[in-house]
């Protein structure tokens, strides 16, 4: 039995290639009898590879199905048998025939609704690009200054320098600070026990100046 790759190779090779060239001479040397055979084999052989793609799904398991597809090959361009010829002739040509304008109607069709898909599709696509053309125009200054201020706080101070440069003093403090702003002024700040001193223990002048007070009131 012939596996599935030998008989693709196989059709590749008897019912692509050598027609294409069989073709070809047949445009080069303009007969008219060769040209029409050939473009007949084409139609049969498109019809032939529809229809394969179903039967290589379904019936791939069926004894000797690819020696069948090969030997039907061969008929087909066989010019003993012209079976691509008879085929056209006896089957293809009468249907295509009789569905011919139903065919032209769906093709028209199918080329008007894909025309409007694609020119929906593509105002659509042009919506949707401006719409982001235009959110990205209406967020960019703020990005901006995003990106900024994000610099800026990288680039900024030690936060112990960011801190105030002053705070609250004690009442202490302020005394001390005036005192030190004043170096001129004698001390009148003393504590309790300077002040209970100079109250109790007087001076020689202080008692001299009683003593004579007190000899002008006996007198």
């Amino acid at each position: 039995m012939i596996s599935a790759l030998l008989s693709r190779v196989i059709s590749l090779g008897l019912g692509t290639l050598y027609p294409a060239y069989a073709s070809y001479k047949a445009v080069r040397t303009k007969d008219v009898k060769e040209y029409v055979k050939w473009m007949m084999y084409w139609i049969v052989f498109a019809l032939f590879t529809s229809l394969e793609t179903f039967t290589d799904f379904f019936f791939s398991w069926f004894p000797f199905y690819y020696e069948i597809k090969i030997v039907l090959l061969i008929w087909l361009l066989s010019p003993a048998t012209k079976g691509s010829s008879l085929l056209y002739r006896k089957f293809v040509h009468p249907a295509l025939v009789r569905r011919e304008q139903k065919i032209d109607d769906l093709i028209t069709a199918a080329q008007t609704r894909s025309y409007d898909t694609a020119m929906e599709l593509g105002k659509k696509g042009a919506r949707y690009i401006s719409g982001m053309v235009m959110e990205g125009a209406l967020r960019a200054p703020g990005v901006m200054a995003e990106i900024v201020n994000q610099g800026s706080g990288q680039m900024g101070l030690d936060p112990r320098r960011a801190q105030p440069a002053y705070r609250q003093a004690s009442i202490r403090e302020v005394e001390d600070t005036t005192y030190n702003l004043r170096p001129g002024v004698a001390d009148i700040y003393m504590s309790d026990d300077e002040i209970g001193e100079q109250s109790i223990i007087p001076t020689q002048e202080e008692m001299e100046f009683a003593e004579s007070d007190s000899a002008e009131v006996e007198s």
